[in-house]
């Protein structure tokens, strides 16, 4: 395929959805339910937050000490819409997570301190008590289950994306990408998960798949566009934004779903106060207002669940 019109189509996703970075069934290609209608490379900007109101029941749940400083530190990762990015500005930040994040915040009565940090760097960091609470489209593992508490909010999960010219069309099985290049991008569980069935080409008596891991979803992107990379594997709802905003990739299909949630210290005791405030917004409508302006409304969840085990 021609290399120019990629390289346009790459600068678009990097100026627009990429500006800086720090993880359905049906037509694939299809836009997930309820998304927004805007122009291609605009980030949705109304506001569905600030009419949250302070959810006394939820509060009283959190520690006392919390209730009296009134703030919290959250650490998030800012990598791509509809999860986390930053606006035209390069300053502020807009996604999915930042708008649960804030309203549930408002619900408890808390100010967010809020810091950008590296995803990779971010569950190490909770153990230390460097921040509070941490978000990143944090899909729950029971690997992760171990050191790290969770309150979901989404559920969202892996899958797979390719330059129209690939000759993939789904895949079902990690054994249909021996001989391939995978990008990805590093510490997610997409590494985790590749990395842990590369013995199974060899086992098959195929070519094992290479798997290259970038710091960024931008560099994954762009593995992808320049041809070093067959297939990307990233988030359901990442992967499906991101392939409506460039041209001469594709969306293939999704390959495993997994509830995403607020990352804690484990043991944590504010685990039921956000579990409380994220099922108050989904009783009063704000919840999925904020999905339905991310265009991610199939990724619901029926209630937030404290650690549950992973989907498997």
């Amino acid at each position: 395929m021609p290399r120019t019109r990629h390289t346009a189509a790459f600068a678009l996703i990097t100026v627009a959805a990429f500006a800086l970075t720090a993880c359905g069934s049906g037509d694939p290609a299809a836009a997930p339910a309820g998304a927004a209608t805007s122009a291609k490379g605009k980030i949705p900007t109304q506001d569905v937050v600030s009419s949250v109101k302070k959810n006394k029941a939820a509060a009283a749940l959190l520690p006392a000490k919390v209730r009296a400083s009134g703030t919290l530190t959250i650490a998030s990762s800012i990598g791509t819409p509809p999860g986390a990015t930053y606006l035209p500005d390069g300053k502020t930040v807009a996604g999915t997570d930042i708008d649960v994040a804030d309203a549930v915040a408002r619900a408890l009565g808390l100010k967010l301190k809020r810091e950008v940090a590296a995803f990779e760097a971010i569950l190490p960091a909770l153990g230390s008590g460097k921040y509070d609470l941490g978000t990143g489209n944090f899909g729950v593992t029971d690997e992760r289950r171990r050191t790290i508490d969770f309150v979901t909010y989404l559920n969202d999960g892996q899958g797979f994306a390719v330059r129209d010219d690939s000759k993939l069309a789904k895949v079902t099985d990690l054994t249909q990408l021996c001989g391939l290049t995978v990008g990805t991008a590093a510490g997610t569980t997409f590494e985790v998960t590749l990395e842990e069935n590369k013995h199974r080409c060899a086992e098959a008596g195929k070519k094992p798949y290479d798997v290259k891991t970038y710091s960024d979803l931008a560099a994954v992107w762009a593995s992808l566009q320049q041809g070093r990379s067959d297939v990307v594997m990233s988030t359901i709802n990442g992967l499906r934004y991101a392939v409506d905003q460039q041209e001469g990739v594709r969306f293939l299909n999704e390959f495993k779903r997994l509830d995403v949630g607020f990352a804690f210290k484990k043991g944590t005791p504010l685990a039921p106060a956000f579990q409380a405030a994220v099922n108050g917004l989904k009783a009063d409508g704000t919840y999925d207002r904020i999905l339905k302006k991310w265009g991610i409304g199939a990724s619901a969840i029926e209630s937030s669940q404290i650690s549950p085990p992973e989907i498997k």
